[in-house]
């Protein structure tokens, strides 16, 4: 897994993307005004009287040219970039402007008006309806329709009813061969505030709208994109993996939250991948487990049911002596049916974690005491010396002391079973140190011929047997014995292990087998030794 970033969360990408955005977007926004601006001041550097000669001059000329020349589109196609609005006004009624909007109230009409009725330029300060100098245009009069009225002069404020444009308007006169054919006027005073936002107010509403845009497309591919991409992966990893393929495995590179959610999917899709192996592997344990065990039960039950249909039939004189010895086969192979029974309900227990071990400190020394109590008769029969050895000597292990003197009876059986006539059997407990801690080691020997390579790593198996390379003096077990000890150790925490104990001149070839128990303890050990 990679390491997460914060630098590469998306709490911080969304963070800084969306100052970036937003900074964008500002100084996009402040490039459009400078430059609206610029034009505006571009248009401001010439005075109202230059200007309106300028444009004169150039649409006498484009008329001199074309005589037929539309006002308003020639106007709208060569000075619309001029900010300042002015009006062209014909003498024989045609009138225009570069920004319609841009110029006061009824000013056309009250321009057109005049001219038609010959009061020829320059103007001054005249009473425009709908035009005051301190704000916009009144809609409370009536339009200009009539002539204009008397002049008043420069005296008549912009306050006062009827008060015309601060300044006047400039003019400049249209010529064409000599002749005057109409006027150029354009208001002195800067229109007011409402006017410059509705020229500008679309523009900057536009672009601002254009912008974000822009940068909500940005932040979804360079913030967003990534992250959406490795969750669509994820997503059909996860598909994947609910459609039964417990192999597939989503990319965990990024350093984010989502390579972080890609490895709890993986370690979820490995646990999963396991429980599904484990499953397997149990329904072939179990289905495996099925078969030996009818294989196991049909024997002694094969057996009982052939002596018992022969004691049963009529037609047969048996005397007594062959009566009793059919009846001592039957109840021999009714104790190896119960011990097998047996044998599996305490397996089943175990494994399924039924019952509750009683823990307590159970002294080594007279655990194995009870073993060769149990096993004296049979060591003795059969000339196999015991030998014991507790290191230290008041050594004891915290479990229940029914279940692990169970195990090891069953491990000084195996090794009994598997020891020639004179022979040795070893009862070893130590403390070691595994590395990550102590534990108990209980370690039951025999100088039989061991245990062959191949079978080593099945002899925990239940009905495995290898009693055909291992010679015996008595009948084999059941197979479960091994399976039992496995499950008592696992319940109490501790491992076992199987091996061939070195060579000795009491037990030459292999040196007969070994096997281990480890019990974890909670503290070192003592300084004593004791060998017995």
């Amino acid at each position: 897994m990679s390491e997460l970033l914060w630098y590469k969360s998306l709490y911080w990408r969304i963070a800084f993307g969306f100052v970036a955005t937003l900074a964008g977007v500002l100084l996009a926004e402040i490039a459009i005004v400078l430059w609206l601006t610029d034009r505006v001041v571009l248009s401001s550097t010439r005075t109202p009287e230059q200007l309106v000669a300028a444009v004169a001059a150039d649409v006498g000329t484009a008329m001199a040219n074309d005589p037929s020349l539309q006002l308003e589109t020639y106007l709208h196609d060569n000075f619309r970039h001029i900010y300042r609005p002015f009006l062209v006004v014909m003498k024989d009624g045609r009138a225009a402007s570069n920004r319609p909007n841009g110029l006061p109230g009824n000013y056309m009409r009250a321009m057109r008006g005049r001219i038609r009725q010959g009061a020829l330029p320059p103007f001054g300060p005249r009473p425009i309806d709908g035009w005051r100098g301190d704000g916009p245009p009144r809609g409370d009069r009536p339009p200009f329709d009539g002539p204009p009225p008397p002049d008043r002069g420069p005296d008549r404020g912009p306050g006062e009813p009827g008060g015309g444009p601060p300044g006047g308007s400039a003019s400049a006169p249209i010529i064409v061969a000599s002749a005057e054919l109409g006027y150029v006027v354009m208001p002195i005073a800067p229109p007011p505030t409402f006017v410059a936002i509705r020229e500008l107010g679309p523009t900057l509403s536009w672009v601002g709208l254009g912008l974000l845009a822009v940068g909500a497309a940005s932040a979804a591919l360079l913030i967003f994109g990534p992250a959406h991409r490795r969750l669509r992966t994820l997503e059909q990893a996860a598909r994947a993996l609910g459609e039964g393929k417990i192999d597939v495995r989503a990319v965990e590179t990024g350093g984010d939250e989502v390579s972080s959610l890609a490895h709890t999917f993986n370690r979820m899709a490995e646990d999963l991948s396991t429980r599904a192996a484990a499953l397997a592997a149990s329904d072939r344990a179990r289905r495996q487990l099925l078969a030996d065990v009818s294989h196991e039960l049909m024997t002694p039950l094969a057996a009982i049911r052939g002596y018992t249909e022969t004691l049963a039939m009529p037609e047969l004189s048996i005397d007594p002596p062959t009566q009793q010895k059919y009846l001592g086969i039957i109840g021999d192979e009714t104790q190896k049916l119960e011990s097998l029974i047996g044998d599996l309900l305490d397996l089943a227990r175990l494994e399924g974690g039924g019952g509750t071990l009683a823990i307590e400190e159970v002294p080594v020394r007279e655990l194995f005491g009870r073993i060769a109590d149990r096993h004296g008769p049979a060591l003795r029969a059969r000339n196999i010396r015991l030998e014991r050895s507790v290191r230290p000597p008041d050594l004891t292990i915290d479990a229940d002391a029914e279940k692990l003197e169970q195990a090891l009876q069953n491990l000084a059986a195996n090794a009994i079973r598997h020891t020639p006539d004179g022979g040795q059997l070893t009862l070893a407990a130590e403390v070691v140190d595994t590395g990550s801690g102590f534990a108990a080691s209980l370690a039951v020997e025999d100088t039989g011929p061991g245990i062959p390579a191949e079978h080593l790593p099945h002899i925990f198996e239940r009905f495995y047997k290898a009693d055909a390379s291992r010679s015996a003096a008595g009948a084999a077990g059941s197979g479960l014995g091994l399976s039992i000890v496995q499950a008592i150790v696992a319940r109490h925490g501790g491992t076992i292990t199987a091996a061939n104990a070195p060579a000795s001149e009491a037990s030459p070839g292999n040196g007969g087998a070994r096997f281990e128990i480890r019990i974890p303890r909670s503290h070192p050990p003592s300084s004593n030794s004791h060998s017995a």
